[in-house]
């Protein structure tokens, strides 16, 4: 299976630049998963496609304003950092550019000393760890200094910083959002728990591979960035019980979908769990949880693409790809979204 075989062409103009005024006036596309019928929708209508005894999954994680602009102490040049992933209370693992003089030892200075860092090793993917020093509580600091880590494709300024949050987000930790679920107001999750849907929460916090190209020209030869996630015992219940009385479990996003399909038993009931997946899903893959998936429209070529194929087949998500490329949808990560689901059901 080729990588190139998840490819199409996308206009530039169609990569969304900044979210709608109201989150749940999104287009929503309808893929039917088994024939790959679409209809289009707008988001607020996702109650159409949901019932009683269903089971909504969200991913709880909080993005962090992880991207910070500082100078190497004491020669003056600048540096910018991405906070990755959280060592201890003090060391991050980190993305630096620029990268080639970033050695272990150099010295690093943000908001004018207000915290401080030392390059002490480089890891994986030429990452470095970082041990900071601060006087204070090191997320105050990193809310007053940093900025959202927003995809490489968004070029405008985000004027306001919740809407690169979902409105259910709770724990730091993600360079990057679960965007599936920006679409939904709280407003829209009460209607829909209204009407009998349960929602079940997990955490995934999102890594920087989110936004890496698939290098490899085999899909076999990709190898998966790690990421944490969580999933409490409350979480395993309501999605357990759906499961038993025959309800339908519908992932928020990509993220959610992973950290089930990694915390499940080959039977595909759930037990609290904690830990870090490599999880990589392309078809093929047998799901063990999930009934139906809410997702954005993903990169071309990306694992995420991959993810989707492997619920909808390649051949009805690349037919849906070129639908709403024709009908002008908007792509990623502030763009429209899909639902992928059993229309029948």
């Amino acid at each position: 299976m080729k990588v190139s075989d998840f490819n199409y062409e996308l206009p530039e103009e169609l990569i969304a630049q900044d979210p709608l005024e109201k989150r749940s006036n999104s287009r929503l596309m309808v893929l039917d998963k088994n024939n790959g019928q679409v209809t289009h929708r707008h988001f607020y209508d996702i109650k159409d496609y949901l019932k009683s005894g269903d089971c909504l999954v969200i991913n709880n994680t909080r993005v962090i304003p992880a991207r910070l602009f500082g100078v190497k102490h004491p020669t003056g040049g600048h540096v910018e950092i991405l906070l990755l992933k959280r060592h201890s209370d003090t060391v991050w693992e980190c993305l630096v550019k620029p990268g080639k003089n970033a050695r272990p030892g150099m010295e690093l200075s943000f908001g004018a000393g207000i915290l401080m860092g030392k390059i002490t090793d480089i890891v994986d993917e030429g990452n470095r760890l970082i041990e900071f020093s601060f006087d204070g509580i090191f997320e105050e600091i990193l809310d007053k200094l940093g900025e959202m880590p927003l995809p490489p494709y968004i070029t405008h300024q985000l004027e306001d910083k919740n809407r690169y949050q979902t409105v259910y987000a709770k724990y730091d930790g993600s360079a990057a959002a679960p965007t599936a679920g920006l679409h939904f107001t709280k407003e829209l999750l009460e209607e829909i728990k209204a009407m009998g849907v349960e929602i079940a929460e997990v955490t995934l916090h999102v890594g920087l591979g989110t936004f890496r190209p698939v290098k490899a020209d085999d899909v076999l030869d990709h190898h998966m960035h790690s990421e944490f996630y969580q999933v409490s015992q409350e979480a395993c219940d309501i999605i357990n019980a759906t499961k038993a009385r025959g309800g339908r479990v519908i992932s928020v996003g990509t993220t959610s979908t992973r950290t089930l399909e990694s915390a499940a038993n080959e039977d595909g009931t759930l037990t609290e769990k904690s830990g870090w997946t490599e999880i990589f899903i392309y078809p093929g893959y047998k799901f063990k949880v999930i009934d139906g998936l809410i997702t954005n429209f993903h990169l071309p070529q990306s694992t995420l693409i991959m993810l989707v194929s492997a619920l909808a087949g390649r051949e009805n998500v690349l037919s849906a790809y070129e639908t709403a490329v024709q009908e002008k949808y908007r792509f990623f990560s502030f763009g429209d979204a899909m639902i992928v689901i059993d229309t029948s059901n």
